[in-house]
């Protein structure tokens, strides 16, 4: 029985290559002293032959080719000691190397602590090909963030955007996150949104991962659609641990300005089930409550005297409650010496509940005759000159993401062959089924009203108000009628893709080092769709006002006003539903305007060589990509016209619309690593990437009002093509770390960005008079330069040889042409581009004691482009602090508190007008401190 199921092993793991005969070999594992860990990318010598490898993942290396005789093995990595050992070869057998490390000045630090992350992720960077940046999870350890986005922002050239307090996009220097490709166990993540392709990496929690690599370079073996970084999420193999390991942690969260404590619990292991098998899992719960105060702005304009007033004036008060489940299981099994099979799974829900008091100054009436009275700081609006509009709403909005995927394949090295294959599926979604967004009351204060409200601009944060005449009238909640409720009945994004890859090597063993000839081909098929169903009502068959659903709120900046109860206006809905009028035209064009289905099949096949020696490695070769795509959406037109009877009637016409195309990219590369001692390498690597349009800009989706506005997507778009080139240098410490400087280029064409044509056209034999397109730009040019240092001063007396740095810094220049309505050039820096960016860690560790804190600065950058300059949307530059402490209770139970966001650093978006920074939207939302225990046994 035991032969057969062998047998059936070889064939699937393609493990007929471990059959295929060749002279003695060197194989063995390198492992810390402790035996609790396999220490990835450490370096292994031959010396006498001067030939060099790295371990894999398992800890595992292997030497083929190697003639009959007696050798001296050398092993290093970042924080050990240098080991030698002497091993003898037969002309066919093969010689054993384990080899057991330990840290510089003796101990575990390899596996445990803020060092040991320090140490392997060291050892990865410099074991790597190209330009990468590594973050790993040590043994007994955790990060203390929130999410994987928050845990990154720490790496060089690393910065996250934020969302309510809490990372989500990944940005690479400084670059915007739709030019990275995410991918999970080699799995490719599709987008759980629906207008997007990025991933947001709040989705994924930090506790069930192993390592996050950024790769900043591309080599043909890669999928070649990035230009920021591919950034390869891992999690734990059962043979990454020498031993069984059982962790379990438990937390309380509190959030100072909901000032309620939540849960945190995760559970991971890895069991050895005999010699050649091993399963690996995770589970993680985190649920978290927090409140956001906001300010948002909309409209500026300047008055006959010249003073900056707003049109429109929002103050929002969010409460949210946020839970993520996140779960991994991996088995492994060692078919034979040379291979090893696996099967890994992984599920994240994020679900999100979102409740928004809204209040909102509507002084529109006031556009063409300016404020009543104004400076250059405030604005008077008086009811007796223009009629004033204050709306409060609601939005009461449940949201569901889930990513799911699942992969099985093989990994076969015999010294002379390598061959790899991976089958894989990968799922998200998004999905709402009720949400009320918003339910809207509404009060309007004519001229008989007697009401005056006054802002004040002083504070260019957020303007406050004050109303001076009539606050009886505007704070009483009956004066608030109801005026509209969109009822979110289906929102459903689904983004899918199978996958299947194969590489095949052959390596060539010589007497100045070792030369490989690889090809490889790569099939997917992504299927992305939205739909999206929603019922508007704009009026109630009897008396419904903000009275009926009143409730507190628990705004800090200002007191808002009457705003209505959370759960109130849902309540209402449900028990009152046929009172509520339905406006069909409207809920029609809603519901068919945003609906689209995009299929993109991707063929991809690659061939490169390369060449190994003790001091120089060269990587060339092209990667082909044939895209092809099935695009999907609808032409929603609305018009206007007199019935039999002269009264007007709006008709709607919704027609689907579909295109298909195809295109291919040929992604030649050429990468250098050049390591003339072992404490230097250098690298220089030129390539090609792309970047495909997001593919809800690709489908035809097309509405055009009742005015001749036109909105469209755009079936033409051609993917970003860059041209790159990276050149580092890196010296590692023998006293524990490493100080790396990189310089990089990039000249991307056609790169994508929204345009407004204020000119009249036909589409379909439709006529519109403007429209707003997504459309390609011509040119635009990235360089910049990234610094890291890294540093455990072991060296230093005690007690001062607990301390440990980690500084980075990247300068990033951005730069593209956009062309306005009136056809004229203007050149800006290219969305959520950063300038700078700096991260800077400084802990110590000693004994039972970790200590941490960590601060990230991001520059501002440019948000969304608009029609002038003036009007470009700029988020402000952003920084933050973190502290975390850990004890090690005894040598299983260790104490951990983290404080996030010390500062609270708060989230400013602005436009320049008028000679200043006029807020488009602030936002703060405290701090949180966590605190609770780990136990590994």
């Amino acid at each position: 029985m035991k032969s057969s199921l062998r047998l059936v092993a070889g064939l699937l793991a393609s493990a007929s290559f471990a059959a295929i005969a060749h002279a003695g070999e060197i194989s063995g594992d390198v492992h810390d002293a402790a035996g609790t860990r396999a220490l990835q990318s450490a370096g292994v010598r031959i010396v006498e032959l001067d030939r060099t490898t790295e371990t894999d993942r398992s800890g595992h290396y292997i030497f083929a080719d190697v003639p009959a005789g007696t050798y001296t093995l050398e092993v290093r990595y970042v924080g050990a000691a240098v080991e030698t050992r002497s091993v003898t070869v037969s002309e066919t057998g093969r010689a054993e190397g384990d080899f057991d490390l330990t840290a510089i000045g003796g101990g575990d630090i390899l596996v445990v602590g803020q060092a040991a992350n320090q140490f392997s992720a060291l050892s990865r960077q410099k074991a790597a090909d190209g330009v990468v940046s590594v973050l790993t999870r040590d043994a007994i350890g955790q990060f203390p963030d929130q999410n994987v986005a928050e845990s990154l922002r720490r790496l060089p050239g690393v910065n996250i955007l934020n969302d309510q307090g809490e990372g989500r996009f990944v940005s690479v220097r400084g670059l915007d996150p739709e030019l990275n490709s995410t991918s999970l166990n080699g799995v490719r993540l599709p987008a759980p949104e629906s207008d997007i392709r990025a991933v947001a990496l709040d989705v994924v929690s930090s506790d069930t991962i192993e390592s996050v690599e950024v790769k900043k370079s591309f080599t043909p073996d890669m999928d070649g659609d990035f230009i920021g970084a591919s950034v390869e999420i891992k999690t734990t193999s059962a043979f990454e641990s020498k031993k069984n390991r059982y962790s379990v942690s438990a937390e309380g969260s509190y959030n100072d300005y909901s000032g309620e404590v939540t849960p945190k619990a995760s559970f991971d292991f890895t069991q050895k089930l005999g010699d050649d098998f091993g399963v690996a899992g995770s589970v993680s719960y985190y649920k978290r409550k927090f409140e956001t105060d906001n300010v948002e702005a909309a409209d500026w304009t300047e008055d006959e005297d010249g003073n900056a007033w707003v049109q429109s004036l929002e103050y929002r008060d969010y409460d949210v409650e946020r839970t993520r489940i996140n779960a991994a299981l991996s088995f492994d099994w060692r078919v034979s010496d040379t291979t090893k099979a696996y099967l890994r799974g992984n599920w994240a829900q994020f679900d999100d509940h979102e409740y928004r008091r809204r209040t909102t100054f509507d002084f529109s009436d006031f556009e063409d005759d300016g404020p009543s009275a104004s400076t250059a700081t405030d604005a008077s609006f008086d009811s007796e000159d223009n009629d004033i509009t204050i709306e409060r709403d609601l939005k009461d909005r449940f949201e569901r993401q889930r990513i799911r995927s699942v992969s099985v394949g093989s990994d076969t090295d015999t010294g002379i062959w390598k061959f790899n294959w991976q089958a894989s599926y990968a799922k998200s979604t998004e999905k709402e089924t009720f949400s009320l967004d918003p339910n809207r009351f509404a009060a309007e204060f004519e001229d008989d009203s007697g009401v005056v409200i006054d802002t004040d601009y002083s504070n260019a944060y957020y303007p406050v108000y004050s109303v001076t005449s009539g606050a009886a009238t505007v704070n009483s909640a009956d004066s608030y009628g109801f005026d509209r409720l969109e009822l979110t009945t289906l929102s459903d994004s689904q983004d899918e893709e199978w996958a299947a890859k194969a590489d095949l090597a052959r390596t060539f063993a010589g007497d100045s080092g070792d030369f490989t000839v690889q090809a490889g081909a790569k099939a997917r098929w992504r299927k992305k769709s939205y739909d999206f169903n929603m019922s508007r009502y704009d009026d109630y068959d009897g008396d419904y006002t903000l009275a009926d659903v009143l409730g507190t709120q628990t705004y800090r900046l200002l007191d808002m006003g009457p705003v209505a109860d959370k759960g109130g206006s849902a309540d209402f809905y449900r028990a009152n539903t046929g009172g509520f009028e339905l406006n069909p035209v409207d809920s029609l064009i809603d519901s068919s305007s945003s609906d689209y289905s995009v299929k993109e099949d991707i063929t991809a096949a690659y061939l490169l060589g390369r060449w190994d020696s003790s001091a120089l490695r060269v990587i060339a070769g092209v990667r082909m990509e044939h895209t092809r795509n099935q695009l999907d959406g609808n032409l929603v037109v609305v018009t206007e016209e007199e019935d039999e009877e002269g009264e007007d009637v709006t008709l709607v016409d919704v027609t689907p619309v579909g295109y298909k195309r195809s295109y291919t990219n040929w992604l030649p590369s050429v990468t250098l690593r050049w390591s003339p001692q072992t404490n230097l390498v250098a690298r220089l690597a030129g390539y090609k990437t792309v970047v495909r349009p997001k593919l809800s800009q690709l489908a035809p989706k097309y509405s055009i009002n009742e005015d001749g506005e036109a909105e469209f997507g755009n079936p033409q778009l051609k993917p970003y093509q860059a041209w790159n080139l990276d050149a580092g240098f890196e010296y590692y410490f023998a006293s524990n770390g490493a100080l790396s400087f990189g310089a990089f280029y990039k000249s991307i064409k056609d790169y994508t960005y929204s345009s407004f044509l204020d000119e009249g056209g036909t589409f379909n034999g439709v006529e519109y008079t403007e429209i707003t397109i997504p459309v390609n730009g011509d040119k635009a040019e990235v360089a910049g330069v990234e610094v890291s240092y890294s540093q455990v001063y072991s060296m230093l007396p005690s007690p001062f040889d607990g301390l440990l740095t980690q500084l980075n810094y990247t300068y990033t220049y951005a730069r593209g042409t956009v062309v306005d309505e009136d056809g004229v050039a203007r050149r800006i820096s290219l969305p959520s581009a950063s300038k700078n960016t700096f991260n800077a860690v400084l802990g110590y560790e000693k004994g039972p004691i970790s200590l941490r804190a960590a601060g990230t600065f991001r520059d501002k950058y440019l948000d969304e482009v608009a029609d002038a300059p003036d009007e470009d949307r700029i988020v402000n530059q952003h920084f933050q602090l973190d502290l975390s402490a850990k004890y090690k209770l005894t040598d299983n139970i260790r104490l951990f508190a983290d404080w996030v966001n010390v500062n609270n650093a708060k989230y400013f978006a602005y436009q320049n007008f008028a000679g200043a920074k006029r807020l488009l939207q602030y936002e703060e939302n405290g701090s949180t401190v966590k605190f609770g225990a780990r136990v590994t046994f």
